[in-house]
């Protein structure tokens, strides 16, 4: 029988079961005399359960299908005799005497899934008798949650489906007389995590899974990860990942250019992750080289150990970066989960919940800065007013993928983007984040302050004062977080911080407070947020440079009123509004202070037109965007585009520009476009002169920019810009022109390559082909679907970007490429920083076997186990018979299998299946 019939066939087993039922109780009904013929004749087409029972008709007098007589096989007892029940009265049943036999249908969530099934059960006309105990065939419920049901040692049963990964001892399953092994409701329940019910205008069971039911529902706790006894992946002992390399040359008219370089390299060693930068300020000098970060990191959810650069847990405002050793060791919790890139951030990793941090510093007015993650992602960027200080607010950390060791700041002077950036690491505001009550951190911190950035310092830096730090933190209450901490930098300082917010309150505060430094500085970083009502929130935010409240009232949909206070540039009000629709936006923000300062952030859209003004008492810069391609997201095509900037520093400038822009619809990996092109014209108070820039990531790899300016708003000397990008990945599983540097600091994955094994040996080799097509329903990740871990599916492999860990993976039946099946079914894969561990999955081909198991009368056994056992790979497989005596064996590897039913050998004994057998096959069995 090909295949694809016996697929069909497969599909036909209920029907099968519903069938025989009425064949083996007609005959009864005959040999009886025919007591039960008008019986049958009620439960025709009209009044059959099989289509759904009229709600109007009465139930009470509908017919209950008997029980037939039928051998019981007691599954403690494999040489038992076959006995009737008319035999033996005093047999125990596992069910209520008073139930019967109905035809019912399955559903899930509503949806019907089998039309008719058998169950034992009993109702009243308008409610369920004792639905807990009502019985359900073994069969049924493995269909209706598509599960792959796997027998272990010690009569333990695997159970697989896409809701759920668990055990279930063999012993708790029950055998009925007519069903054979069953389910109680009560166990579908307990073992599954789903809610059954019983409904009577469709005169179904609904079985509610909590995955895919639509309305509230009760929480599910999902079930353990279990990775005892799976084989283990581990990774490399020492990889080479990937190595970037910036080179950015500068000139300006009249001046020598000045060509500058960064360069940074990622891998692993020792379980853990290793990564170096180094600023090369002047490419062709390598004295003027600075290793800016060089750390070893190890993580786990219990512990963690950084050696190297890195910040401190404490925010002392001392000058130069730390060098030294630091662990963390957590009590009862696990810390965020991150996603994104970046090193490692001490303050960040001893919290259990997200906080928000406010990135603060100095510069000159005017100048532009950019808040960038990784390599070259942009944030947000500030155009620093007449305060000198610019600002970062709320930038989240925590279980949000953003966090600080994946930061940095560029700052352009006057804002131009052509001139050579300064490049800083970001300097938080450090609040404490909340733990869980009863668990704790402990960290511990020594080393030495190192300077960088002057020649003098050479390419270590000038190490100068030691420093040393101990922290504790625990979590007092579900509401309330306490630390202390003692600090040895340059001066013995104390440390304390909290994290308070009540229950039932839209109140949260985190404070963190140093004792006075050598100059009788105190150090107080502080959040606070209130939100007394749904329309008006509060914000309060301290650090070592400012304190800012910041109030905003909505006072109705799309309009706030704003206001602010700044111990520099004190109090301010504004406004902000916005709308959108299908096809515009607007945005407005509006704020003056008590010195007439006003500042303003204008957003208009409207179809193929956009209109965007920021402005401040510094500086202004308006541009209107109008797509030629007509694309209303303008985030690619072509564009004309009009500008217009002005600047008042020492005196008042300003400059008009005329430009064209193409973006092109295919991007690169990291979200670059492929093409990108800038020409205009400006002229203004300072003369006119063409500008240009140019953009591409066309070449897997590599990032190249250029950027000319024959006329600025501060200048009228050409100058210009050339930047390349090379990032060349030297782990295998990492694609060309995929920058995951600054990704692999903290993080690493798994890559799966799942592959045809055509001789079946468990080796990948020439000529056997790779598969990923189907992928989101082939891997379980922690009884977890793949899809919520965000895969990579390219290449012919699934890449998992994970934090460190031990993780079991799962292969689902669901995503089996047809006739094929892997020859494990689950693995235990180590995940370090650094890299991607990989694991090759052969699928080999699959084997079935089904038929009839009959008594020496030739009559169908019901209830009758079969099995199916490879003694050279441990394979087992095993299927009870339904009413119709028909077993089902699927799941067979090539090789050979000794027979067995009810633990007695078969005849035949045993079955051999070969690359050239038939991948579907029959063999009935006659038991003597």
């Amino acid at each position: 029988m090909s295949t694809k019939l016996a697929r069909n066939r497969e599909k036909n087993y209920p029907y099968l079961i519903l069938i025989s039922h009425i064949l083996l109780s007609g005959l009864t009904i005959a040999l009886t005399g025919g007591e039960w013929r008008s019986v049958f004749a009620q439960t025709s087409l009209d009044a059959s359960p099989l289509n759904r029972l009229d709600k109007d008709k009465p139930t009470e007098n509908l017919p209950q299908i008997p029980v037939t007589p039928s051998p019981l096989l007691e599954k403690d007892k494999p040489n038992a005799e076959i006995q009737s029940l008319e035999e033996n009265e005093n047999l125990d049943f596992p069910f209520d005497a008073n139930f019967t036999t109905l035809i019912v249908g399955i559903d899930i969530n509503q949806r019907p899934a089998i039309d008719g099934a058998l169950v034992r059960g009993r109702e009243d006309g308008t409610n369920a008798i004792n639905l807990s105990d009502w019985l359900v065939p073994f069969d049924v419920v493995r269909e209706a949650l598509n599960l792959e049901i796997t027998p272990l040692e010690e009569d333990i049963l695997e159970v697989r489906s896409r809701q759920i990964v668990t055990r279930i001892d063999r012993d708790r399953l029950q055998s009925d007389p007519e069903l054979g092994q069953v389910f109680s409701v009560a166990q579908i329940e307990e073992f599954f995590g789903i809610t059954v019910e019983f409904d009577l205008e469709n005169y179904s069971l609904n079985f509610k899974i909590p995955r895919l039911a639509q309305n509230f529902r009760p929480r599910v706790e999902p079930p353990p990860v279990q990775i005892e006894g799976l084989e283990k992946i581990k990774p490399d002992d020492v990889t080479i990942s990937a190595i970037e390399q910036r080179i950015d040359t500068a000139g300006v008219e009249g001046n020598s250019s000045n060509t500058r370089g960064d360069f940074a390299i990622v891998g692993t060693v020792a379980a853990g992750s290793y990564f170096f930068r180094l600023n090369q300020r002047n490419l062709s000098d390598s004295t003027t080289w600075t290793l800016t970060e060089g750390q070893y990191l190890r993580q786990s959810d219990r512990a963690d150990y950084a050696i190297g650069s890195q910040g401190t847990f404490w925010n002392s405002g001392e000058r130069g970066d730390f060098v030294g050793f630091t662990t963390i060791q957590r009590q009862g919790f696990t810390p965020p989960t991150y996603t994104r890139r970046g090193g490692f951030a001490p303050e960040e990793r001893m919290q259990g919940q997200q906080v928000g941090r406010n990135i603060v510093g100095r510069a000159d007015p005017g100048t532009l800065v950019r808040l960038v993650l990784g390599s070259s992602n942009l944030i947000d960027e500030v155009l620093v007013d007449s305060s000198g200080i610019y600002r970062f607010d709320e930038i989240p950390v925590g279980q949000n993928p953003l966090y600080r060791g994946g930061y940095r700041l560029f700052l352009y002077p006057e804002g131009q983007l052509s001139a050579q950036p300064e490049v800083r690491s970001p300097t938080f505001g450090n609040a404490a984040g909340q733990l869980e009550a009863g668990t704790s951190a402990t960290i511990v911190s020594a080393g030495v302050r190192r300077v960088v950035g002057a020649p003098e310092n050479g390419v270590l830096g000038e190490f100068e004062n030691i420093a040393v730090g101990v922290g504790q933190r625990w979590g007092i209450s579900e509401n309330f977080t306490f630390g202390l901490g003692a600090i040895v930098d340059n001066n013995f300082r104390g440390l304390g911080e909290f994290f308070f917010s009540p229950t039932g309150t839209n109140f949260q505060i985190g404070a963190s407070i140093l004792t006075p430094d050598r100059n009788e500085t105190w150090d107080i970083d502080a959040n606070i947020y209130f939100r007394p009502i749904p329309q008006l929130f509060a914000r309060f935010n301290s650090d070592r440079f400012s304190r800012r409240l910041n109030l905003d009232w909505r006072i109705f949909q799309g309009v706030s009123l704003l206001g602010t206070y700044d111990n520099l540039n004190g109090l301010s009000a504004g406004i902000q509004t916005s709308s959108g629709g299908n096809n515009y936006l607007s945005f407005v923000r509006a704020t003056i202070d008590e010195d007439s300062d006003f500042r303003w952030n204008i957003i208009q859209r409207l179809g193929v037109l956009e209109f965007t003004q920021q402005g401040n008492e510094i500086s202004s810069n308006s541009q209107l965007d109008f797509n030629l391609s007509g694309n209303p997201f303008f985030d690619w095509g072509h564009s004309l585009l009009f500008g217009y900037e002005t600047r008042n520093l020492r005196e008042t400038n300003e400059l008009a520009r005329l430009g064209w822009r193409y973006r092109s619809p295919d991007r690169a990996r990291d979200g670059r476009y492929l093409y990108e092109f800038e020409v205009g014209y400006g002229f203004g108070t300072l003369g006119s002169g063409f500008v240009a820039t140019a953009e591409t990531t066309a070449i897997p790899g590599l990032l190249v920019r250029a950027i000319y300016q024959g006329i600025s708003v501060t200048s009228d000397r050409d100058s210009y810009r050339l930047e390349i990008l090379s990032s060349l990945n030297l782990h295998p599983r990492i694609s060309e022109g995929d920058r995951r540097l600054d990704l692999l600091r903290t993080r690493g994955g798994i890559a799966v390559l799942p592959f045809f094994d055509n001789n079946s040996n468990g080796k990948k080799e020439t000529g056997e082909s790779f598969f990923s097509e189907g992928a989101e329903y082939l891997l379980i990740l922690n009884n977890q679907s793949i899809s919520t871990f965000r895969p990579e599916i390219a290449n012919q492999q699934i890449l998992l970007h994970l934090p460190p860990g031990t993780y079991r993976l799962d292969l689902d039946p669901a995503g089996y490429p047809i006739d094929w099946q892997p020859l494990k079914s689950a693995y235990a894969v180590v995940a370090v920083e650094g890299s991607y561990t990989p694991i090759y999955v052969p699928f080999v081909p699959a084997y079935s076997l089904s038929g009839i198991v009959t008594d020496s009368k030739g009559n169908p056994l019901a209830g009758a186990t079969v099995e199916a056992f490879n003694a050279a790979n441990g394979d087992r497989r095993f299927s009870v018979t339904n009413t119709a005596g028909v077993y089902y064996l699927e799941g067979l590897k090539e090789g050979v299998y000794r027979l067995m039913i009810n633990n007695q050998a078969a005849n035949p004994e045993e079955i051999i299946f070969e690359s050239t057998s038939e991948r579907f096959q029959e063999l009935n069995f006659a038991i003597e």
